[in-house]
């Protein structure tokens, strides 16, 4: 029985000691990764607006389904059954804003591209950027750790295919 009991408050003081820590990580984390492409912003900004361009740019967009709202390509669908996917929420003259829809969608999650202008009108930088916000529970606030692993490369690639395709269609303009 004893041994029992040293389990029992061994665990309830294991699990204190570790929400504890948790709640010193932060609830909104952003990743963000940026490059410069030598291209106009209408060029970059026509890729990132299309969710029909996705496909030709966005990493692993191009075996998904397209998201269709009311009719109009909206986003892309991340699983087979129709139960997640991304949506442009917002668009303006350099920001597009997309979220989760479905579902099983969290809404915790949000992302977005900005394209500012670089030097001069040939060059932007383009942005990719991921907020999330997280609940209390230490095991979500441990996972965060890696959300920079975990995403940051999938962002970069996603970024060079961006800039690939908008200097090659931009320099066969010219």
């Amino acid at each position: 029985m004893r041994v029992i009991k040293l389990a029992i408050l061994s665990f309830i003081f294991l699990f204190l000691l570790v929400t504890t820590i948790s709640l010193f990580i932060p609830s909104h984390i952003r990743i963000s990764r940026a490059t410069d492409i030598n291209s106009t912003k209408q060029e970059v900004m026509s890729f990132i607006v299309d969710p029909l361009k996705w496909k030709e740019w966005y990493p692993g967009a191009d075996s998904l389904d397209i998201l269709h709202i009311e009719g109009k390509p909206k986003g892309i669908l991340l699983d087979s059954s129709g139960l997640l996917g991304l949506s442009i929420l917002n668009i303006n003259d350099s920001v597009v804003t997309v979220g989760e829809v479905g579902n099983i969608a969290t809404q915790r999650m949000e992302m977005g591209w900005k394209v500012l202008s670089g030097g001069n009108e040939n060059n932007v930088v383009a942005q990719w950027y991921m907020d999330f916000k997280l609940r209390w529970y230490p095991w979500e606030k441990f996972k965060s750790l890696f959300f920079e692993n975990i995403y940051g490369a999938h962002m970069e690639r996603g970024l060079a295919n961006l800039k690939e395709l908008s200097e090659g269609r931009h320099s066969s303009s010219n």
